[in-house]
């Protein structure tokens, strides 16, 4: 077993708290279910447990041990985005999908960074944001482009939190 050291386990707990806690601070902006201290305890968490099975491993391996770990996290981490999803039933709308994926991804951002993996949290953590900001607008004009049969989010459905794409 080799020892991390402080700056390294700062790093990445702290990145995976910060990655965790900016999707959910879009989530808050936009008044879903779910916010910045939820995602970023999700992020964190999720990095302490892949941290910890990374230093029982040999250095440089992935054990069937951490493998585990991170498989249970994914699978675990269901029940709390299955939390935040609403059924709507005189509407027969579901509601809060975008929140429960956000929240699968803060877990796998969080195991990323356990794992110290930073080129993929970076490229994750944009593409998340310019899905969040523009997404949208995109699937709005993509659905009346290519002749869909309803605005796929119409108006009224829309949240009430000033947000001009509703995500």
């Amino acid at each position: 077993m080799t020892g991390m050291d402080w700056p390294e386990i700062l790093l990445r707990l702290g990145t995976a708290t910060f990655a965790g806690s900016a999707i959910g601070l879009n989530r808050d902006l936009h008044g879903k279910p779910i916010g910045l201290k939820t995602l970023g305890i999700v992020g964190l968490s999720t990095a302490t447990v892949v941290l910890l099975a990374v230093q029982l491993a040999e250095p440089g391996k992935i054990t069937d041990a951490a493998s585990r770990v991170i498989q249970g996290i994914l699978t675990g981490i269901g029940f709390l985005g299955a939390g935040v999803i609403v059924h709507e039933s005189d509407r027969f709308r579901v509601r809060g999908l975008t929140s429960a994926a956000c929240t699968f991804l803060a877990a796998c951002l969080g195991i990323a960074c356990g794992a110290g993996e930073w080129k993929i949290v970076l490229v994750a953590l944009a593409f998340t944001f310019v899905l969040l900001t523009i997404g949208r607008r995109v699937e709005r004009r993509l659905h009346h482009a290519l002749g869909g049969k309803e605005d796929p989010h119409p108006a009224e459905a829309a949240p009430k939190t000033g947000s001009r794409d509703g995500v």
